[in-house]
């Protein structure tokens, strides 16, 4: 497999996914809309990934990001696109602020699958680290407000970002797959 066929209208996520596989694999792009369903972050990455592979008649991969709250028991988890929009990297904080822990978990979840017949294989990727007041370019989400080591996502290079990430994690046991497959 020399190409990949990415499912994403995240002009972020795709660069980032570029500059992880890039000199492995080409990172092609396509945006499907995709719905949004409720359930664990494996049931959804799969359910994403089956819907996509539907509409474009073939291979694809897909990816669903979660922003795990140890507080709130793994909230918003999944939802975090949802809570990010309604209540912004401020108000995403203030969630903690009564609360002792500020641990947090950055996960992501690839899924990829052949075809539309095809049952989904993910590929998942965690960072834990902490929530903290925004610091660096708002940019990207919730990067402002997840501390890695002393450092927010948004404040590290992307270079940097792009060794230690919930993402990069997660590409890495795609790419050991793929190497695999070859074999």
């Amino acid at each position: 497999m020399k190409t990949l066929n990415f499912i994403t209208s995240n002009k972020n996520k795709l660069a980032e996914v570029r500059a992880i596989l890039g000199s492995v694999i080409d990172v092609q792009n396509q945006v499907v809309d995709v719905p949004e369903i409720q359930g664990t972050i494996e049931e959804i990455a799969k359910e994403k990934c089956r819907h996509a592979a539907k509409a474009v008649g073939g291979p694809v991969l897909t990816e669903d990001t979660a922003l795990e709250f140890h507080a709130l028991k793994g909230l918003p988890g999944p939802y975090i696109k949802s809570f990010l929009e309604a209540l912004g990297n401020e108000g995403l904080n203030k969630l903690l602020d009564s609360f002792d822990s500020r641990k947090a978990a950055a996960v992501c979840t690839f899924a990829f699958c052949y075809g539309p017949e095809s049952e989904p294989i993910l590929f998942q990727g965690r960072t834990e680290g902490a929530i903290v007041r925004p610091r660096g370019p708002e940019n990207f989400g919730w990067d402002p407000i997840f501390e890695y080591e002393g450092q927010t996502y948004a404040e590290m290079t992307k270079e940097d970002k792009n060794k230690i990430s919930h993402r990069y994690k997660a590409l890495v046991k795609l790419q050991q797959w793929v190497a695999e497959q070859q074999q």
